[in-house]
């Protein structure tokens, strides 16, 4: 699981800015402001602040989990299910697709589709290592079986697309010419078409 955030930070981010708790009455612990606060912390998702019985402090923080590493231009960052931007962290490095050739935000909204489906799907999640966008505005894919590419052209279409790279896996995958091929190419319809 993705660690960017370590018990000994959240401890960190529950008292930051907040005079110490240590011996304040229960009712004069504002537990709306600490979530509040910790909520603002780039990796935190969502934040659940409470006293226990016994008066102790605790939380129970969910992280955001990263899908994708943009990469554009001198910028890098991360970014989740919901498209939100997570900052690269000096503590951790996540394993996630690589996308380059995006800009602007609006780019990433039109590529979420395409992340979420990778995301979702086994086979491609462990297969599809980068993203890349081209010029023309069409994406290709890396992969971690060869040094091939996977032209998708434009995204649409992308569920016949990859039921048509899957059905292709099937019939040649274990056959070592693939690694002959720089390009297979799915944007022309019904075919698949392989370039050396």
């Amino acid at each position: 699981k993705h660690s960017f955030l370590t018990p000994k930070m959240v401890n960190k981010l529950l008292i930051q800015n907040n005079d110490s708790l240590q011996n304040k009455a229960k009712s004069v612990i504002d537990l709306y402001t600490i979530e509040n606060q910790v909520s603002k912390n780039p990796y935190v998702e969502e934040a659940n602040v409470f006293l226990t019985i016994e008066g102790e402090l605790k939380s129970i923080i969910k992280q955001r989990d990263p899908i994708a590493r943009i990469i554009s231009g001198e910028q890098s960052y991360y970014i989740d299910k919901q498209a939100v931007k997570v900052p690269l962290s000096s503590g951790y490095s996540a394993r996630v697709l690589l996308v380059s050739g995006v800009k602007k935000q609006q780019d990433i909204k039109h590529i979420m589709p395409l992340l979420l489906k990778i995301e979702e799907d086994n086979f491609l999640k462990k297969e599809v290592i980068g993203i890349q966008k081209t010029n023309d505005n069409e994406y290709q894919l890396s992969v971690r079986s060869g040094q091939y590419k996977i032209n998708l052209g434009k995204l649409s279409d992308i569920d016949l697309k990859f039921k048509k790279l899957k059905a292709f896996y099937n019939s040649v995958y274990t056959n070592k010419s693939m690694q002959n091929y720089k390009m297979i190419n799915l944007k022309y319809h019904n075919q698949v078409v392989c370039e050396k």
